[in-house]
């Protein structure tokens, strides 16, 4: 997913990345969902049908990589707080003329998650005022984005009438990122979900 461009006055000699905070489905449904990603993009020619791997976007940002270290701090500690989400796919959905995914039934445990790290690292999240976090409140699993409209028109006439099932627990958030303007995506960072008590979090961190 590409963010808004960088448009503002940067800080000379400090390093821009972009950044996904994403659900990982496990292997075997990644597998099956890569199929239905690369059959688009056979039968529709859309090359983002095979962008990066099938994944639960929470949130997208631009940030300094400098701010990454206090970032990743207080993920880790929303993560051991935060409990283990069953995520539940089932059939497809769309946002009108441009993108195509799986829809998720089971959206509001991954809402609430959304909403807490909202409210907990927005403005570390935050660049400048031109490019503030991105936090997707309509959980989605994307098949294939910025169609033109006859891959979208066609595509969707297609998939509203498909069908597809698969879930898995999320146990865990990965921090993923990549320098402005480049294409592949590294991990910075795993959050394990602990659903510890929350003077069990604060005991770590200040203990």
């Amino acid at each position: 997913m590409q963010l808004q461009t960088v448009t503002t006055v940067t800080i000379p000699g400090y390093r821009i990345y972009e950044y996904l905070l994403v659900l990982n489905p496990h292997e075997e449904l990644r597998n099956k969902i890569m199929k239905v990603k690369q059959e688009f993009y056979e039968t529709y020619k859309a090359p983002s049908a095979m962008d990066g791997k099938p994944h639960v976007t929470l949130v997208n940002f631009l940030q300094y990589e400098m701010m990454e270290e206090r970032l990743i701090n207080r993920l880790k500690t929303i993560g051991m707080g935060y409990h283990p989400i069953k995520v539940e796919l089932k059939d497809y959905g769309c946002f009108p003329a441009h993108t195509i995914y799986i829809n998720i039934t089971s959206k509001v445990p991954i809402q609430n998650l959304v909403k807490e790290i909202c409210h907990e690292s927005q403005r570390l999240m935050k660049l400048n005022d031109d490019n503030k976090p991105h936090f997707i409140m309509e959980p989605h699993l994307t098949i294939a984005r910025r169609l033109q409209p006859w891959q979208y028109e066609k595509g969707w006439l297609e998939y509203s009438h498909r069908h597809f099932t698969g879930r898995f627990i999320a146990d865990a958030m990965l921090l993923l990122k990549r320098p402005v303007g480049e294409k592949r995506y590294q991990i910075a960072a795993r959050f394990e979900f602990e659903n510890l008590p929350v003077n069990t979090v604060q005991g770590e961190l200040f203990g």
